[in-house]
């Protein structure tokens, strides 16, 4: 059996972490989920949770493109969710700001490498990818924003 390809495998320096990216949109989006109800948020009060403000601007006009918030124009404007907090999930915020989740290039493209047909890690980053993503698919913004005891996503939870 050949070596593995590094870049068929999710080996090097890359690690399996959340980008500032991805972290903003999610905190920003509770921040929204949480205050939804009481009109478009100006966008230095969603900065107000800790968010870079021009950064914010940027990540909040990636969501709204994909359609997870409105935005208002004007002095009353402001931005808020398009959808209730029950509708929108982690997966969703994370897949509108960094794509698909995706730990190994031949969990998605099993032509990636030669050894790809014959890979006995490939199942294995698939089923995690797989995983992962049905998850960040359970947990919803309303899961965050609530008051309840800490949520459970145990699998058919």
């Amino acid at each position: 059996m050949q070596p593995f390809p590094s870049d068929c495998v999710g080996i090097g320096e890359e690690r399996l972490k959340l980008s500032a990216k991805g972290r903003y949109a999610v905190r920003a989006m509770v921040f929204l989920a949480q205050n939804a109800g009481e009109g478009p948020l100006p966008l230095s009060r969603i900065a107000s949770c800790g968010l870079p403000r021009d950064y914010l601007e940027q990540l909040l006009g990636t969501l709204r493109r994909a359609g997870l918030v409105e935005a208002v124009r004007g002095n009353q404007g402001g931005y808020y969710l398009a959808k209730p907090p029950r509708q929108v999930t982690l997966g969703d915020i994370i897949g509108a700001v960094e794509g698909p989740v995706l730990l190994s290039e031949c969990a998605q493209d099993g032509s990636c490498c030669e050894n790809s047909r014959d890979c006995r890690l490939r199942n294995a980053w698939e089923e995690l990818t797989t995983g992962i993503t049905g998850l960040m698919d359970r947990m919803t913004l309303e899961d965050f924003a609530g008051t309840e005891d800490q949520p459970t996503w145990g699998e058919g939870a």
